[in-house]
């Protein structure tokens, strides 16, 4: 796979790079929640297997650097898009099969995979074909566009799925079960197209990647460099708090997220707000996502002009307590869709304002040194790790304390990051902290 031209412009590529990413990540991790509940899986088993989903991206960091070694960086983001591809119409098809589900989860869990590899290649043709001018000058382009495709996914795709199952297949759409079967078959088909489609233009627009001066040329070097990086990352001053920082600045979200959803689609009766897959799209994957990107942006100047130390608490509290709006929709379940909008959109504007100050935190603090990337990239791993254990248990959790009392536990749940932020080490200066506008990008992920 060679591209037939050489130069192309980053608008050609990095835009549709990224928008690719984020339908793969969204449609395994969050969509995933939506689709497991509209196929009739009670609560604890939606949340933990979309949640156990998102170990591939976890991890990610342990096998990075032996993408690097081989061919170059385009191919394995080709390669993993046609993969994608066919395994998005693989899934499709296996749904028409009696008892699928267990095949699904398993062509889902080798999709993880190979998504989060696209991921990491996809960064690399980023970072080795741009300098650093051009890293900065279309980073706005890779956050805009990585936030378009979780749009996409969360509204358009969640929302054609309504709408084929209650307008084409004539179905209930407050009834969950196999009925559902079809429509999710018409959009994982719709997206095995779109990888496809994605991998042929990335072939003719998107450049080689250059190799990293440091990459490792063998397996024993990765491997030699990978424990190296583990070493020094654990010599760190104030190391375990800042891993306790890592872990716990975002656990009531961790908490809250499959839940939050599920609640949102779950029966009256069951203590839910019974919207269908057109409402649920539209607030949440809508109004929710626009208020999360405006919220970032707000968080960024806010940390830019009083500087991390001091904002740090103040962000703790834009992640946690806005929680409480879901405790208080479960506990009157407002039939109004205006309502609902007004509290999702509440929670998510001040948890986008919080979660910038994780980013940069880790940016000045945990990632400073020899591997800055790869520590980095821990102290990502580690919120990942936070949030899929979380997830893992959630649904199940609120099975066995209903809606208000699983809301009034995510409650509970925000103290330990309160704690951690009291007590997180700050060892290296920084008296012009202008890091966040880059941690935008991050921030909603």
């Amino acid at each position: 796979m060679t591209s037939p031209s050489k130069t192309k412009h980053p608008l050609l590529w990095v835009p549709s790079s990224y928008f690719t990413m984020a339908l793969t990540y969204n449609m395994l991790t969050a969509a995933a929640v939506v689709m497991f509940s509209n196929l009739g899986m009670d609560n604890a088993k939606a949340a933990a297997y979309a949640s156990a989903l998102g170990l591939a991206y976890t991890i990610k960091p342990l096998f990075a650097a032996f993408l690097e070694m081989y061919k170059t960086k385009k191919f394995f983001v080709l390669l993993s898009q046609v993969i994608l591809g066919v395994g998005f119409v693989g899934v499709s098809l296996v749904m028409s099969l009696p008892s699928y589900i267990s095949i699904m989860l398993v062509f889902f869990w080798i999709l993880s995979f190979i998504g989060s590899s696209q991921d990491i290649t996809t960064d690399g043709v980023y970072v080795t074909s741009l300098d650093s001018k051009q890293q900065a000058l279309y980073c706005g382009w890779q956050s805009l566009s990585w936030n378009l495709g979780k749009l996409a996914m969360m509204s358009v795709m969640v929302v054609l799925s309504g709408l084929l199952h209650q307008y084409i297949f004539d179905h209930d759409p407050h009834v969950s079960g196999p009925e559902w079967t079809k429509s999710w078959q018409i959009v994982f088909g719709l997206m095995g197209v779109i990888m496809l489609g994605m991998a042929a233009w990335h072939w003719r627009v998107m450049p080689e990647g250059a190799r990293a001066e440091n990459t490792p040329k063998t397996p024993g070097e990765a491997i030699g460099t990978l424990m190296d990086a583990f070493v020094t990352f654990f010599q760190k001053r104030g190391i375990w708090m800042m891993i306790g920082f890592a872990l716990l600045f975002r656990v009531s979200f961790g908490f809250l997220n499959a839940p939050s959803m599920l609640f949102m689609k779950d029966a009256v009766e069951n203590g839910g707000l019974a919207l269908t897959n057109q409402g649920f799209g539209i607030i949440y994957g809508t109004f929710g996502l626009i208020a999360l990107l405006i919220g970032s942006l707000v968080g960024g100047a806010y940390v830019a002009k009083k500087g991390l130390q001091k904002a740090l608490f103040p962000l703790c509290f834009c992640v946690n307590i806005p929680n409480v709006t879901f405790l208080l929709m479960a506990m009157y379940q407002p039939e109004s869709h205006a309502i609902i909008t007004a509290g999702v959109v509440l929670e998510q504007f001040f948890f986008g304002i919080g979660s910038v100050g994780f980013m940069i935190y880790l940016m000045q603090q945990l990632a400073p040194g020899k591997y800055a990337t790869t520590h980095y990239a821990f102290g990502t791993a580690l919120m990942g790790l936070c949030m899929m254990l979380t997830g893992m248990v959630s649904g199940l959790l609120q099975q066995k304390m209903g809606y208000v009392g699983y809301f009034v536990f995510v409650m509970a749940a925000t103290i330990p990051s309160f704690l951690i932020c009291w007590f997180a080490p700050f060892h290296v200066n920084h008296d012009d902290d202008t890091a966040g506008e880059s941690a935008t990008t991050e921030a909603s992920a």
